[in-house]
């Protein structure tokens, strides 16, 4: 259809033809040029309807699986059904559609490694989605000769978190990851050099709460703490530092100011650091915030 001076026109502007409804690709054609009067329209026949089976939910679906970086084809691959086939040359051409490629393959154990690592750590989409954008611009530069494919994800994995500022340490990627830490921080140096990746460090107070529920404690103890480590990162300089170490420290110091009973070894094993880093950064942040117990 067409609109003209107010009022929808059944007829064509080029040759005064009928124009007839193209559902199928959503155009306006007229029967007799074939100008092509209106394209690109949307399909309303099927919204607003309910399914009540299968057969009428399979009838109004218009659209597939949804398109995620984090599967190998970005869901959009193709597969061919051989069953029905008899032609022993179309026969030979499914069975070498099902053989991977090498870079395939290379996808296909990066993103199961992937989201392996990011459901035991608990971590949302778009973090996971970031890594393997990542991932994927270090596989076109050819960065992963001769490194190991679990490293560079694991390291890609890091360098997400820290980007979209999720509270995750090295050390914890780490313990999920099936790879010697020293192969994952030469791929973190060579992504960040790469791309020229500025990040800041973890943030400690920013692991507060986790670690503060762990315990069991309340949110007295969470205030507390965060602004103890608040004043203590303001005043001095944290470059270095374990943050775990930083963050365990200052929550003994409040366990202690709120009379809580709760031991070095039990705050450790927690936070996952020792009785040596625990004790240490605590006497740093008593003596340096001035803090007395």
């Amino acid at each position: 259809m067409m609109k003209s001076k107010g009022k929808i026109s059944n007829l064509c502007p080029e040759c005064g033809g009928s124009i007839m409804l193209l559902a199928e690709k959503g155009e306006d054609v007229c029967s007799q040029c074939g100008l092509i009067i209106n394209e690109r329209q949307v399909d309303y026949s099927h919204s607003g309807k309910r399914a009540y089976t299968n057969q009428e939910r399979n009838n109004r679906e218009q659209t597939g699986a949804p398109i995620s970086i984090l599967l190998p084809d970005m869901g959009l691959s193709t597969v061919i059904d051989k069953q029905k086939i008899n032609n022993p040359d179309l026969k030979r051409a499914a069975k070498w559609n099902t053989r991977i490629t090498w870079q395939k393959r290379n996808l296909l154990i990066a993103t199961t490694e992937l989201k392996r690592i990011g459901s035991n750590l608990n971590l949302p989409n778009h973090v996971k989605e970031e890594a393997m954008r990542l991932y994927k611009e270090a596989f076109k530069r050819k960065l992963l000769r001769g490194r190991s494919i679990n490293a560079m994800v694991t390291a890609s994995l890091y360098l997400a978190c820290r980007k979209k500022g999720i509270p995750r340490t090295l050390q914890e990627i780490l313990e999920e990851a099936s790879v010697s830490p020293k192969d994952v921080r030469r791929s973190v140096s060579i992504l960040m050099k790469e791309f020229q990746i500025k990040t800041q460090t973890t943030d400690p107070v920013a692991l507060v709460p986790r670690y503060v529920t762990d315990l069991g404690l309340d949110s007295e103890i969470i205030t507390l703490t965060s602004k103890i480590l608040s004043t203590y990162v303001s005043n001095f300089p944290v470059s270095g530092i374990d943050p775990k170490g930083l963050c365990a420290g200052a929550i003994y110091i409040a366990c202690k100011l709120r009379n809580i009973e709760l031991t070095q070894l039990q705050i450790a094993n927690s936070v996952g650091i020792t009785e040596v880093t625990l004790r240490s950064r605590y006497k740093e942040l008593k003596k340096k915030l001035k803090i007395s117990i």
